[in-house]
C-alpha cells in the first residue's frame, strides 16, 4: 500500500510530530510512505494530476532517523499520478501559510478534493475541511458543549459582549493554531482592549468567547478516530496539556507541558456528542480539547500529540491509526459499489 502525507514544508517538520510518527509506524507496517508538500502538485494539460514525492531511501527504527532519510540525502524523488496512492493524508496546517504563504493556505484542500474525484483515499476528507478553515466551523457543534462565543468585526460588538459576561473574555483570530494570537481580557484590566482589538481585527474577523476559569492554562486534548474516541484497552489518546505559568495558552507549542489525562463521563459524552457532524464531514482523526466539561476547539488540520501520549501512557496510537487507513483502502478494493471520500474517510 502506498500511502502519502501531505505537510507544509520540509524545512519545518521534525521528528517529534504526530504526522512522523504515523509515517514511521506505516513503514514500518511495510507500506510505501512518500512525502509531498503543498508545492508539489502538478495538474498537466491532459488533465493528469500529480504530485512530486519524495519516498524514504532506507529502513528506519526511529522517528529520527526516519525524518533524516526524508530530508536528507537518502530520499528518492519523482513524481506520478495521484491514482498511484492508496491513501493522501492531509497533514499541512493553513494557519502556518496565514503569513508570507497566502496561496498556500488552500493548496491541500483544492487539490486534495481534485485527488478525491480521482479516486485517491483522503483523509480528512477535503470538502469536510473546506467547512472547517476557519473558527465559525465550531459553531455547528451543539451549544450545550461550546462556550459562548461572537464572532464580529465591531469593537462596540466586542465591548458589549464582555460586558454580558462578567468583564472577562477570550479574544482570538478567525483563523490560527497553536495558540497564536490569543488574548485573555480580564475585568480588572481593560486599559489594553482597543491595542487588543485593533491586532486581532487586523488579520479579519474576531471570535470572542467567554472566559472559563477551568479552562485557563489548562486542558485535555483527545483524539477521535471515525468520530470514535481513540483508546486500546482502556487506555484513551489522550493527555492533559497544562500552560506555562502566567500563560492561558496549553498549547505545548506555545511553551506548554503534558501530564497524562483522565478521561470520565463528560469528555465520553462530549464525544459522543460531536461525532455526528465530524462523520457527515468526513472528519478521519481530530483532536478535542476540553476544559471544565467544555468543547473549546475541534482540531481537524494535522492535530499532534500522539508522541506525548506514548510518553505518559506506554501506547503508541500511531500503528492503530494506520491500521484505520489500511481497513478503510481495503474496503474499497474488495467492494465493486463505489464508497465515496466522506462515506469511507470515517468508515
Amino acid at each position: 500500500m502506498r500511502i502519502a502525507f501531505l505537510i507544509n514544508d520540509y524545512e519545518t517538520e521534525k521528528d517529534v510530530f504526530t504526522t512522523t510518527r504515523l509515517a514511521l509506524a506505516a513503514h514500518k507496517a511495510g507500506h510505501e510512505v512518500c512525502y509531498l508538500t503543498v508545492e508539489d502538485f502538478i495538474c498537466d494539460p491532459d488533465e493528469t494530476l500529480r504530485v512530486r514525492v519524495r519516498t524514504p531511501g532506507g529502513t528506519y527504527k526511529t522517528e529520527k532517523t526516519f525524518i533524516e532519510g526524508i530530508k536528507g540525502d537518502d530520499h528518492v524523488e519523482h513524481r506520478m499520478p495521484v491514482e498511484e496512492i492508496d491513501a493522501l493524508l492531509l497533514r499541512n496546517d493553513p494557519a502556518d501559510d496565514a503569513g508570507s504563504r497566502s496561496w498556500a493556505q488552500s493548496a491541500g484542500i483544492v487539490f486534495g478534493q481534485m485527488a478525491a474525484r480521482r479516486g485517491c483515499l483522503v483523509l480528512n476528507d477535503p470538502e469536510g475541511l473546506a467547512k472547517a478553515v476557519n473558527k465559525v466551523y465550531f459553531q455547528r457543534f451543539p451549544e450545550s458543549v461550546r462556550p459562548k462565543t461572537l464572532v464580529t468585526r465591531h469593537p462596540d460588538d466586542v465591548r458589549h459582549f464582555i460586558k454580558e459576561h462578567g468583564g472577562d473574555a477570550i479574544i482570538k483570530p478567525f483563523q490560527g493554531s497553536g495558540g497564536d494570537g490569543v488574548f485573555v481580557v480580564r475585568k480588572d484590566d481593560h486599559a489594553n482592549l482597543n491595542q487588543i482589538i485593533d491586532a486581532v481585527c487586523a488579520s479579519g474577523y474576531m471570535v470572542v468567547q467567554e472566559f472559563l476559569q477551568e479552562a485557563a492554562g489548562a486542558d485535555t486534548r483527545m483524539f477521535l478516530v471515525n468520530g470514535e474516541p481513540l483508546q486500546r484497552d482502556g487506555v484513551y489518546a489522550a493527555l492533559r496539556r497544562e500552560g506555562a505559568e502566567g500563560d492561558i495558552r496549553s498549547n505545548i507549542s506555545a511553551g506548554g507541558s503534558a501530564v497524562e489525562a483522565v478521561i470520565g463521563e463528560r469528555e465520553l459524552e462530549i464525544a459522543e456528542m460531536v461525532r455526528p457532524q465530524l462523520i457527515q464531514d468526513g472528519m478521519f482523526m481530530v483532536g478535542l480539547d476540553i476544559a471544565g466539561g467544555i468543547l473549546l476547539e475541534v482540531n481537524v488540520f494535522s492535530p499532534g500529540g500522539i508522541g506525548g501520549i506514548k510518553q505518559l501512557t506506554g501506547v503508541d496510537f500511531a500503528p492503530d491509526v494506520i491500521a484505520a487507513v489500511e481497513r478503510k483502502v481495503l474496503a474499497r478494493q474488495r467492494y465493486t459499489q463505489h464508497f465515496d471520500n466522506v462515506t469511507l474517510a470515517t468508515m
